[in-house]
């Protein structure tokens, strides 16, 4: 994982709960990280269009990282739409090994 720490400039973090995901960014500071973006949640708010328009509005951000970052929010949000009932936060790390997952289960 420190590794891919390293060759990461932007994290997406994800709160893994029973009824909301919440996901955010934090941008790789040295050896630690930096929050970029509040956590939003869904499906309470759209999560990923209030993404999108946080990251936008960082325009020293590239178009790379930044489609890169909805892409892996996407999968999250697809994931925990169609498996959160039956899948443990642990379960859902291993899928998805450069997001930094944090939750209740």
């Amino acid at each position: 994982m420190e590794q891919q720490l390293e060759d990461q400039r932007f994290i997406l973090k994800v709160v893994w709960l029973d009824n909301n995901a919440a996901i955010a960014v934090d941008q790789v500071v040295g050896k630690g990280t930096s929050p970029l973006t509040a956590y939003f949640f869904w499906p309470r708010n759209d999560a990923w269009e209030q993404l999108k328009e946080q990251l936008e509005a960082k325009h020293w951000i590239s178009e790379t990282d930044r489609i890169k970052l909805l892409n892996q929010a996407t999968e999250v949000i697809n994931y925990w739409q169609e498996y959160s009932k039956y899948t443990s936060m642990s379960e859902a790390q291993a899928k998805f090994p450069e997001v930094v997952f944090a939750g209740s289960n």
